[in-house]
């Protein structure tokens, strides 16, 4: 049996060999998380990506919507539940997940975004996570339904309203909860009228007020399920 410790500790030197990196302190809920992540995320991008479908490597940064979900999430209970993100990153909001108790599945369309949700959830919860690569536009049939589904800022381009109210549709379990947190971006607007098309119901919009050094935003965290 492969000791799963090891596994990570192999897993995150060949993430350090391979990418200038940097550890980001940060807290959630008050208790303290240290994120490994690429220094610069500037480094990582492709011509070939970009020319392919503008793809960019958003995943590497740190951003606010994802510090905002992950204070909500972990004051959530999660023992014997499933969670699944869309667009994980880095694996702050998955590790907000797997502190509350949830058996976590990381989603993305960077395979390397998986790699360093998988170091960060372990180091800073202890737990192992799932992980699957995710193309909204051709969703997977076998991905299965959670109890709880999670995105943060992933509205960034006017078709992804369409593919991500359709994503929640498909992946959350009935009685479940999904919360997005989206700090104003210009599909908001479709994927809140999909969602409602899909017969999914937004319970509560709450604005989250964030202000670090230079940053000031506004996120909602819109609590979405079924009626």
């Amino acid at each position: 049996m492969i000791d799963a410790a090891a596994e990570i500790d192999e897993l995150e030197a060949t993430l350090e060999r391979r990418f200038r990196t940097a550890r980001t302190p940060a807290t959630v809920a008050g208790e303290p998380v240290e994120l490994l992540h690429p220094a610069n995320a500037d480094d990582l991008i492709s011509e070939d990506d970009f020319v392919q479908d503008d793809r960019l490597p958003y995943w590497a940064d740190i951003w606010p919507s994802s510090q905002a979900l992950a204070e909500r999430v972990a004051r959530l209970g999660g023992s014997g539940r499933r969670a699944v993100e869309f667009g994980c990153g880095i694996g702050l909001v998955l590790t907000a997940a797997a502190r509350a108790g949830y058996e976590a599945l990381a989603t993305d369309y960077y395979e390397d975004a998986l790699l360093f949700a998988r170091v960060n959830v372990w180091r800073n919860a202890g737990a192992a996570i799932g992980t699957r690569y995710v193309d909204w536009r051709a969703l997977p049939d076998d991905l299965g339904k959670f109890d709880l589904v999670l995105a943060s800022d992933v509205l960034y381009e006017r078709q992804y309203g369409v593919l991500m109210a359709e994503a929640f549709a498909r992946a959350l379990a009935p009685g479940g909860a999904a919360i997005l947190a989206d700090p104003g971006r210009l599909a908001r607007d479709d994927f809140l009228a999909e969602a409602s098309r899909r017969g999914l119901a937004v319970y509560a919009a709450e604005p989250v007020p964030f202000a670090a050094g230079d940053v000031r935003q506004t996120i909602t965290l819109f609590e979405i399920g079924w009626p």
